[in-house]
């Protein structure tokens, strides 16, 4: 059998290809640029891009199961090219949005396509990604042990990248989970402020919280840029999930205010039967990447 990895060199491509591998799966592994994969040995690297299907037979043929990667422009036709390759199951990286209603356009295209195929299908959807932080923290704590933050005491409950890849992973290898979608969240319920002192714990230095109005912190991210300037705007509540200008909350809505819950959410265990893993591990294995 050999299953098909989409993004694969992407954060959850990526540990996806290597929970596969371990299982002792046959994995194939697509990426745009496969000279740079840098993936795990056993491993094999094909050429091809998702908003190109054009690109993706070879990658397909005698394919039996696939992680597909959301491209909702080309879902449809990525889909039909996969039904055509005899492709059985799907499992889909898609979004805690759609289960709470808030995503039409992104997420929810590409499971409509999958589910409408005939095809054994499971959607994965994770809440909010623990590595975020990295992407929107990260700069400022290598550069001055420094967060900046409009919200601190916001809560979350942050998904370790290594627990949705094993709910994936298991996904594509066990059948019990076949037309299910899985909300996941992670374990912890911590405010903005827990956070950051979880990661100066990890560590083993002070990182410093500057509270900032939330305008004030908009524009530091997007002079920050990357990651932080392309996202900034919809995760400090100027623009909503798909795009449209809103209002931005004050800071003093958001202080410890339950996280939004959707229906249904489950920690990673309630699939793999593991523990899930909490936030201060996540801190703990990216100690050198703030560093």
């Amino acid at each position: 059998m050999t299953v098909l990895v989409t993004g694969a060199t992407g954060n959850m491509g990526r540990r996806v290809v290597g929970r596969l591998l371990e299982a002792g799966e046959s994995v194939r592994a697509l990426t745009r640029r496969p000279d740079g994969a840098g993936l795990p040995a056993g491993a094999r690297v094909v050429a091809g891009d998702l908003a190109q299907p054009r690109t993706l037979a070879d990658a397909l043929a005698g394919v039996e199961k696939m992680f597909l990667f959301p491209v909702p422009e080309t879902a449809q036709e990525v889909v039909d090219l996969a039904v055509r390759a005899g492709v059985r199951r799907v499992v889909v990286l898609s979004s805690a949005t759609v289960t709470a209603g808030w995503d039409t356009e992104y997420h929810l295209p590409v499971e409509r396509a999958v589910e409408a195929s005939g095809l054994e299908w499971t959607h994965v959807r994770p809440g909010e990604f623990a590595v975020n932080s990295l992407h929107m923290w990260g700069p400022s704590i290598r550069a001055r042990r420094t967060v900046v933050e409009p919200y601190p005491g916001r809560l979350s409950t942050p998904v370790h990248e290594w627990d949705i890849a094993d709910v994936a992973a298991a996904a594509l290898a066990e059948d019990r989970h076949v037309n299910t979608a899985y909300t996941l969240a992670g374990p912890q319920t911590l405010s903005q402020r827990e956070q950051v002192a979880a990661i100066a714990e990890a560590l083993g230095e002070e990182i410093r919280l500057e509270e900032a109005t939330v305008a004030e912190a908009r524009a530091f991210y997007h002079r920050q840029g990357g990651w932080a300037a392309a996202n900034a705007d919809f995760l400090l509540g100027y623009e909503d999930y798909s795009g449209v200008e809103s209002t931005p909350d004050e800071p003093a809505a958001q202080e410890g205010a339950e996280p939004p819950q959707a229906p249904g959410t489950v920690t990673a265990d309630a699939v793999t039967g593991r523990p899930p893993r909490p936030y201060t591990e996540w801190a703990r294995d990216h100690t050198a990447d703030f560093r």
